[in-house]
C-alpha cells in the first residue's frame, strides 16, 4: 500500500468520533475495509452502538494464532477552545498528524489493519494465523477486552501486540490500575448544633489521613518501580450552614506483580472496615475498576524479536521499557492460556489523552511494516517447536 492510502486510512479513522462511546462506526469502517481485501471480519456487540471487531487472516483452525489487539474508543476532546487543531479534523502540519486518538491509539489501529490488507493483497502464505482484536470501552474499563476474553476469543493466541503508542518502543511490562469509591454516611443537621449529627464529611477524612501512609512499607518492584496511589476525586455537602450527611471519595492505584490489585483491595478494605468500627462511622468501600499488572519476561523471545524488527524499521536501538499506565493486556492476561504480550506502536505515549494530541507520520509510516515482520516470524518460530 503506498503512502498517501496509508494516510488516508488513518485520516478517516481520527475523523470518526469515538470518543468514550460509538464504536460501531469505527468498526462498520473498518469491516467494510477489511472484507474488501477479502479478510475474514466478524462483529461482537457490547451494547447498543459499541461492537467489538475480529479480523482474521490464515486457514481457518490453523495454528499457531498471533495476535494484533488495540481499542476502537478514544477520550473526550475537553474544551474545544484548547484545541489549535480540531479534535476530529486529522490535520496534518509537517510530520504531525492532529486529532484525539491520533496517538491513542487510531495511529497502531490503523498500521495493524493496512498490515493485514497488505498481506491479504500479496497473497503471503500465513504460517498459522494472524487475528486482530479491535475493541471497545478501553478507556474506561476496558469492557471490549474483557468481554472478548471471557468468550473464549484469545484461548488459542499464542503471542500478541497491543498497540498503544510507545515511539515504537518495546513495553514488556505495566502497573496495575485501580478505581475505587469510599463512600460515608451520616447525620444532617443544622451546623448550629453539630453534636445532635453524624458529620459524614469528618469520618472520611479519616481515611483520606489514614490513606496516605496506608502503602508506605510496599517495596518497589523491581520491573515497574513503585506502587502510586492518589485520591483524586472528594464530595460533600450541599449547604454550608447543614452538617453533612453523605460524603465520597474515589481513589486510583497503580499496582505492582509484586504486591498486586488483590493485596491493594484487602488493604483497603481493612482500613474501611476498621474506621467503620468507630462510634458514629459508616463509612463503605468499593471497587470500581481493576486492571492487574502484566509483566512479560524481558528475555521471551516475542520481546527479543520485538526489539529486533522495530529496530530494524525505525533504524535505531529501540529501547525495553515499562509504563505506569494500563491497557486491555489486563484482561486478556485472564485468558486460560498464558501467551506474551508486547506493548508497541506509533506515538508518544506522553502525548495521549493531551490536547492537540498528534502522531508523527514518519512513525506511523513504518510501523505496519514492524507489525507483520514480527507475526511472520514468530509463527514461524512457534511452528518449529
Amino acid at each position: 500500500m503506498d503512502k498517501q492510502n496509508k494516510i488516508d486510512i488513518l485520516t478517516h479513522l481520527v475523523q470518526i468520533d469515538s470518543a468514550n462511546d460509538y464504536e460501531k462506526k469505527v468498526a462498520d469502517y473498518l469491516e467494510k475495509l477489511l472484507t474488501d481485501h477479502g479478510i475474514t471480519v466478524k462483529q461482537v456487540e457490547t451494547s447498543a452502538g459499541r461492537n467489538n471487531l475480529i479480523a482474521e487472516l490464515g486457514e481457518p483452525d490453523a495454528t499457531p494464532v498471533f495476535a494484533f489487539a488495540g481499542h476502537l474508543d478514544t477520550v473526550g476532546f475537553g474544551n474545544l477552545d484548547d484545541w489549535a487543531h480540531g479534535p476530529l479534523s486529522a490535520e496534518i502540519h509537517g510530520d504531525r498528524l492532529y486529532g484525539r486518538g491520533s496517538a491513542d491509539m487510531k495511529g497502531s489501529l490503523a498500521a495493524m489493519v493496512i498490515a493485514m490488507i497488505d498481506l491479504a493483497d500479496s497473497k503471503t502464505k500465513i504460517p498459522g494465523r494472524i487475528r486482530l482484536l479491535a475493541t471497545v470501552g478501553e478507556e474506561y474499563g476496558a469492557a471490549g477486552s474483557k468481554q472478548l476474553t471471557e468468550q473464549g476469543e484469545v484461548d488459542d493466541v499464542d503471542g500478541m501486540i497491543i498497540g498503544e503508542p510507545t515511539s515504537g518502543d518495546v513495553v514488556y511490562a505495566h502497573n496495575g490500575s485501580l478505581n475505587y469509591t469510599v463512600t460515608s454516611e451520616g447525620t444532617p443537621v443544622h451546623s448550629s448544633i453539630p453534636e445532635q449529627g453524624v458529620n459524614a464529611l469528618t469520618n472520611l477524612v479519616k481515611f483520606v489521613n489514614a490513606e496516605a501512609d496506608l502503602f508506605a512499607d510496599v517495596k518497589p518492584s523491581k520491573e515497574v518501580g513503585p506502587l502510586v496511589h492518589s485520591i483524586t476525586i472528594f464530595n460533600s455537602g450541599d449547604q454550608v450552614n447543614t452538617i453533612p450527611g453523605h460524603a465520597e471519595l474515589q481513589g486510583n492505584i497503580r499496582a505492582t506483580p509484586e504486591f498486586g490489585n488483590g493485596a491493594v483491595i484487602k488493604r483497603l478494605n481493612m482500613i474501611t472496615r476498621g474506621l467503620s468500627s468507630a462510634p458514629g462511622a459508616d463509612l463503605s468501600f468499593n471497587v470500581d475498576m481493576s486492571f492487574d499488572p502484566v509483566v512479560t519476561d524481558k528475555e521471551d523471545p516475542l520481546v527479543q524479536l520485538a526489539q529486533t524488527e522495530s529496530s530494524k524499521e525505525f533504524n535505531r536501538e529501540v529501547e525495553l521499557k515499562v509504563i505506569h499506565g494500563a491497557t486491555d493486556a489486563s484482561e486478556y492476561r485472564k485468558a486460560e492460556n498464558q501467551f506474551p504480550i508486547v506493548v508497541l506502536g506509533a506515538g508518544d505515549w506522553e502525548n495521549a489523552h493531551k490536547m492537540n494530541e498528534y502522531v508523527e507520520l514518519s512513525q506511523f509510516l513504518v510501523m505496519d511494516e514492524v507489525y507483520k515482520q514480527i507475526a511472520l516470524k514468530d509463527l514461524k518460530e512457534l511452528n518449529k517447536k
